[in-house]
């Protein structure tokens, strides 16, 4: 179990509650441990203000761009609380958080270098034209394996941020908070850096004959990514001095709480799982049922931000002009200055907290979020009925948008703390293990974000078979639902507007 000052621990094998006269541990010392939130989410902001642009330069399809990141919500949904589950039970003479989040870290500087150099990748096995397959492929493997590594790296983090504060509620929310703040830190440096578009000049070997500027600056934020994520790894697994678990401490409280379900250590994790849920309180699942509420409005947004900037405000397309690339990087920089308020939010949240009490301060936060979504419609209505071609949008309709990003950085900042706080504190009295109170509670963030995938296919399918029925013609209609994937496969340029509106017009 991790330890702050080990003179404080009076019996190796208390189990994992507090002792009565046991010190807090040191604000420093959960701070340097959630240093690690800064490097995971540096690849994260790169991720979501970089990646889906790319995957359409590669020439996959906007419509099929959410179905590649379906990978995300599908590994949080498995991976998560798999690990959570192991993490509790881990008898490494590491400690039991630490392995996985050095693996963890390990997978995703593997992952963005597939990444980074997916073209590169798909030249040297013969891609030459516009759609590059062999590039895609590559792409898609490495962006699936960072959605596994950082699903593999962030709940045994926060788990062991929980097992360090244990029952101190309110280190416990500070913990978090610190959590939130390297989240920030982390977001700031890495939209900085998406948004910069000179990476290829002071990284000159990112350059080659299939990766251009875009490529290359992509490239070249992915390499300091690594750098980055390699550094702030070591500050967090040298700062908690985890003591090896034995294996007689493993999950004692597995065979009082969960009964005749868990009569074996050996159990089935799934069964084990869904088999806490029985014993959850009615606040718990209404923290979940709130979670997973939030995160139907959240998923969409974190997916096609900087696309919606590109698309809906500098009304470019991919591979079309420098419209969409200028709109991408401005978008970038909002999430920039999303993640400065982020980060203010977090430094006095345990203050918000103690003066509003959590649900409230979350309650409100959710409110906030709403506004801003329909501030984001509004604006795209006034952007989209003003007559002004190819030229840049004016500067009064990018600052709202700016200042909307902005805004969205505050309820984030609750979302990713608070919650959090809530299930560790209430979920603890339970018996159940940090790690897999950490997987319960992103099995309620992943489930809206399946179906939010999910019901984009669904919805290109039946706008197909509804349009296509209407004609009345049952030739006409075979056609057109056969047509389907053609439709969305066109990727670039004027062909694929006129097509798409076409088809569903």
């Amino acid at each position: 179990m991790p330890e702050g000052h080990r003179g404080h621990r009076t019996r190796h094998n208390r189990g994992p509650s507090r002792e009565p006269g046991r010190a807090r541990v040191p604000l420093r010392l959960l701070l340097r441990v959630a240093s690690v939130a800064g490097g995971i989410q540096f690849g994260w902001a790169l991720q979501l203000s970089l990646l889906t642009p790319y995957v359409q330069e590669l020439g996959i399809p906007h419509a099929w761009a959410s179905i590649i990141w379906l990978c995300g919500p599908l590994s949080g949904l498995l991976v998560q609380p798999l690990v959570g589950h192991m993490s509790d039970r881990c008898t490494s003479r590491f400690g039991r958080r630490r392995p996985f989040i050095v693996a963890g870290a390990v997978s995703i500087m593997i992952a963005v270098l597939i990444i980074g150099f997916s073209a590169d990748i798909g030249w040297l096995f013969g891609d030459r034209g516009e759609t590059k397959v062999r590039a895609i492929a590559a792409f898609i493997v490495g962006f699936w394996l960072l959605d596994v590594a950082n699903n593999l790296t962030q709940g045994p983090c926060r788990a062991l941020l929980a097992d360090l504060t244990r029952k101190d509620h309110r280190r416990t929310r500070v913990a978090n908070a610190y959590f939130s703040l390297f989240m920030a830190i982390g977001n700031i440096l890495g939209y900085a850096t998406g948004s910069y578009s000179g990476w290829f000049k002071i990284f000159p070997f990112t350059l080659s004959s299939a990766c251009t500027v875009n490529c290359a600056n992509l490239k070249a934020a992915f390499v300091i990514d690594i750098i980055f994520i390699a550094s702030t790894t070591y500050i967090s697994i040298s700062a908690a001095n985890e003591q090896p678990l034995s294996p007689s401490q493993v999950a004692p409280h597995t065979t009082e709480e969960i009964g005749e379900s868990s009569h074996s250590q050996e159990e089935a994790f799934l069964w084990e799982l869904f088999g806490t849920f029985k014993f959850f309180p009615v606040s718990v699942w209404a923290i979940l049922l709130v979670t997973a509420l939030t995160w139907i409005g959240w998923f969409p947004f974190l997916l096609f931000d900087t696309d919606w900037f590109g698309r809906e405000i500098y009304g470019g397309e991919p591979n079309d002009g420098k419209n969409y690339s200028t709109g991408v990087r401005m978008g970038a920089l909002g999430l920039m200055l999303n993640s400065v308020l982020l980060g203010i939010t977090s430094v006095f949240m345990e203050k918000l907290c103690r003066k509003w009490g959590a649900g409230f301060t979350w309650g409100v936060s959710n409110i906030v979020m709403c506004l801003c979504f329909i501030a984001m419609l509004i604006i795209s209505v006034v952007r989209n009925n003003m007559d002004i071609g190819l030229d840049l949008p004016p500067d009064g309709i990018v600052i709202a948008a700016l200042v909307v990003f902005a805004i969205l950085g505050i309820p984030l900042a609750i979302t990713y703390s608070v919650p959090y706080a809530l299930v560790s504190s209430r979920i603890e009295a339970l018996g159940l293990g940090q790690g897999l109170s950490m997987g319960v509670l992103n099995l309620a963030i992943v489930i809206p974000q399946v179906s939010f995938c999910s019901s984009i296919l669904w919805f290109l399918f039946i706008s197909c078979c509804f349009q296509a029925t209407n004609s009345m013609d049952p030739k006409r209609a075979c056609h057109k639902i056969s047509a389907l994937p053609d439709v969305l496969s066109e990727s670039t340029g004027e062909k694929q507007r006129h097509r798409r509106n076409d088809f569903f017009f």
